[in-house]
């Protein structure tokens, strides 16, 4: 039978008092403490407008928060009777000597608070897990993200020296030295795109953006399995648009190096199917994982990413497209839904520190001449929140003249239009339409 202590919610009344004693005789000390505590951290009522008024003064300038003052505060806040009068307010001071023990006390008042909040989300979870209008997977990735926001919440902020960072930069830079790895992120099997950004790196957002039947489907792909195929490197391709059929069978005559017309319609030659095989058994082998869902929900897309991050240790995600996920919230205008999207993929990049790699329209406006920034589809966000940006641009066919040299060649620009950590600038690229896939400028086009 439970005891009336496992009804009672976490809390150290001792704790809440001797913190707010050590701020009233050391002002300083409050800088300490909102490391670690906010007002909603206090489980007294009491505790928590009498911090609630210390804040304020803090927030106002008013450095100098002792008795008198918190009581006048909390007069004007018309909540001085519910902090317990000025009796109350006075009586914190004798708790604690000293403020020397602050962040100890902060720390009582976090530890406490968290368990709160983990009660809390136990409950909610258990009243939605019994609700059978809701689907078990939307249970689940909100559950996941409901802890995830609680471990953000309570996350200590702290800063660091910069005595602390310069030994681990050079231990980094040193590293960085010794190692046979030309770049520090994950190479696209572009070298002259990894020269300018040293490969993809982690936690970052990464754009592709270009207009309908310019490639960009084929670039990711062609990057994906040049990580997962070539370089052995976990890498996960969720597909919005295609089918996982089609993108098997686009793997295959890129890596069999035979014409996708060719099997599509299954006229092949006897000796195709030597080079079938061997082009499927390194697909085979690759740890590339794809998730094949139309009208993808973001929630959805969360949940099978950390899955994915969790149980096959993919070190990269490419999302095809970014305007297909399906936001959660449809009562707000597209561009807000958009944006929601954007933000989402920033912050799971850093949740999973991975790159993530998301394909964008332009709009149409950028049909016919080089995009820019300002030709992302639907929401200035997305330019925002990405880390690099980058374009593909190709003449289209009907804007070639017949018999000229750039008819048929495939030749394509890629456009770093943004990129935080590194240069801008433009790169040589060219596609193959027999094989769907894009090649090196520089390489022979077979």
């Amino acid at each position: 039978m439970p005891s009336l202590k496992d009804k009672v919610p976490p809390h150290n009344d001792e704790a809440e008092q001797a913190a707010l004693g050590a701020i009233l005789l050391d002002n300083d000390a409050i800088d300490a403490a909102l490391l670690y505590v906010k007002a909603e951290d206090f489980y007294s009522n009491a505790n928590r407008r009498v911090f609630q008024a210390i804040l304020n003064l803090h927030n106002q300038g008013q450095r100098r928060a002792d008795i008198i003052t918190v009581v006048a505060e909390l007069r004007r806040m018309e909540e001085l009777d519910a902090a317990g009068g000025p009796a109350y307010v006075a009586s914190l001071t004798s708790v604690v000597p000293s403020s020397a023990n602050i962040e100890h006390y902060a720390r009582l008042i976090q530890d406490c608070s968290l368990r709160r909040s983990l009660l809390r989300v136990s409950a909610e979870i258990n009243t939605r897990s019994f609700d059978e209008s809701v689907e078990s997977r939307v249970v689940l990735e909100e559950t996941q993200q409901l802890i995830f926001e609680l471990g953000e919440d309570k996350k200590t902020s702290t800063f660091k020296s910069a005595r602390d960072l310069m030994p681990r930069a050079i231990d980094m830079i040193e590293k960085l030295y010794r190692s046979k790895d030309a770049y520090t992120g994950i190479p696209s099997g572009f070298d002259d795109l990894d020269t300018q950004t040293s490969g993809f790196q982690n936690s970052e957002l990464i754009i592709i953006g270009a207009r309908p039947s310019v490639g960009k489907t084929a670039l990711a792909l062609t990057m994906a399995a040049h990580i997962a195929i070539g370089q052995k490197i976990p890498a996960a391709f969720f597909s919005l648009e295609m089918s996982d059929m089609a993108l098997a069978l686009r793997l295959i005559s890129s890596e069999a190096k035979i014409e996708s017309e060719k099997i599509r319609s299954g006229i092949l030659q006897p000796k195709d199917f030597h080079s079938l095989m061997d082009a499927a058994g390194r697909i085979y082998d690759a740890p590339l994982y794809i998730v094949d869902t139309p009208g993808m929900k973001l929630l959805d897309l969360r949940s099978q990413a950390r899955r994915l991050r969790s149980q096959q240790e993919v070190r990269i995600i490419f999302i095809d497209y970014l305007t297909l996920i399906t936001s959660d919230n449809y009562n707000i205008p597209r561009h807000e839904q958009i944006a929601e999207v954007s933000r989402s993929l920033k912050s799971l990049a850093r949740e999973l520190d991975i790159p993530v790699v998301a394909l964008s329209q332009l709009r149409r406006d950028a049909e016919g001449k080089m995009p820019n920034l300002s030709d992302i589809r639907e929401s200035g966000s997305i330019e925002q929140d990405a880390d690099l940006v980058m374009f593909l641009h190709r003449e289209r066919e009907t804007d070639v003249k017949p018999g000229s040299k750039k008819e048929n060649d495939g030749a394509t620009k890629l456009i770093i239009a943004k990129q935080r950590n590194g240069p801008v600038g433009i790169i040589d690229i060219v596609f193959l339409p027999r094989y769907a896939k894009f090649v090196p400028f520089a390489r022979e086009r077979q």
